[in-house]
């Protein structure tokens, strides 16, 4: 394989894992060499998006051992979801020890250190009996499926051009936007179309409420530098980003001062940098942002950080993280879960 030139897209690998939760009790954990999947017409994943998903990834360190970032973290979040959509989840030991299985089962589909890639993990929770009404399922089905990943951008800390969607939400006040749930991202593809239409890469949004205040990208959570300070929403409707999480702890540790704060749109002429950060990215740079009345109109108000490349605090964060997950450095806050081969 070609690892140099993978992008943030599908590759089949070896095994998916599942298992079923039933009468009370998960089933055996299955290990299937076929990654489609048989259920009801009538799930209720199909008609009431009765589903919540994780995104973590392995890394393959420069010391040859293999290791998960955070994945309690991402357990800890996905029992969060499940709560809110009322159905069962795993255990955090069980999501962490099927997260390790399924990395062995698919070692052939870890890219090698030298790459800089990653093998993605897509743990996934479905309601899975067959219901008409409208109520959280009884039965529901837990997946852990992985792939080989490059950038989600497709290149390393290339800058992007990102446009405010004002006339569009992701998600309403008391809603699922600080749940990782599949509708938050289903609500996110119009303006994300038109924004790619018009030669975009990704969408912000404001603060569904007043349209005052910064809230998140379409799939990243927003942060900017200001002087010597790291800075990101404070909000009830964007997902807790387990990267942004670690930037900010990483900022803290790297004598930076952090602020969880309320943005106001205003403010983005203040900034020296602006990104996205998640776990297909860690970090992408914003080149420019651009703010509209609507997506639709063509009066622009611009906000321009880096013309290339990545501003420099932001690529020390990016750097510090990454060489985290890669074992190029020690691991000071115990993020990183080893798998033993």
């Amino acid at each position: 394989m070609d690892w140099k030139s993978l992008t943030f897209s599908y590759t089949k690998t070896n095994t998916m894992l599942c298992t079923y939760f039933r009468n009370g009790a998960w089933t055996p954990v299955e290990s299937r060499t076929d990654d489609t999947i048989a259920l009801s017409a009538f799930a209720g994943a199909l008609h009431y998006s009765i589903e919540c998903f994780e995104g973590l990834k392995a890394f393959r360190g420069k010391d040859g051992k293999v290791r998960l970032f955070r994945p309690e973290e991402n357990a800890m979040r996905l029992r969060r979801s499940a709560e809110f959509l009322g159905i069962e989840a795993p255990s955090v030991e069980m999501f962490v020890e099927m997260c390790k299985q399924v990395v062995k089962e698919n070692l052939d589909f870890l890219p090698p250190y030298e790459s800089r890639a990653s093998l993605y993990l897509r743990p996934t929770l479905i309601g899975f009996n067959p219901q008409l009404g409208v109520a959280s399922s009884s039965e529901t089905m837990f997946m852990v499926l992985c792939s080989p990943v490059g950038a989600y951008t497709g290149g390393n800390l290339e800058p992007i051009n990102c446009v405010i969607a004002r006339n569009y939400d992701r998600a309403a006040p008391n809603g699922t936007g600080s749940h990782k749930v599949g509708g938050n991202y289903a609500c996110s593809l119009r303006s994300l179309n038109i924004a790619h239409s018009q030669g975009y890469k990704a969408v912000l949004y404001l603060d569904p409420s007043t349209k005052k205040m910064i809230d998140e990208f379409n799939s990243s959570n927003f942060f900017a530098i200001k002087g010597n300070s790291y800075i990101t929403p404070l909000s009830d409707t964007i997902l807790p980003s387990i990267t942004n999480k670690s930037l900010e702890d990483a900022a803290s540790y790297l004598g930076m001062t952090v602020e969880r704060r309320q943005i106001p749109v205003e403010e983005l002429s203040t900034f020296e940098e602006v990104g996205e950060c998640g776990t297909a990215v860690v970090i992408t740079p914003v080149s420019h942002l651009d703010d509209k009345p609507t997506l639709e109109s063509e009066e622009v108000t611009r906000y321009t950080y880096v013309e290339e490349g990545c501003g420099p605090k932001s690529q020390r964060l990016y750097d510090f993280i990454t060489n985290i997950q890669y074992g190029e450095i020690e691991d000071p806050f115990g993020w990183t879960v080893e798998v033993e081969l």
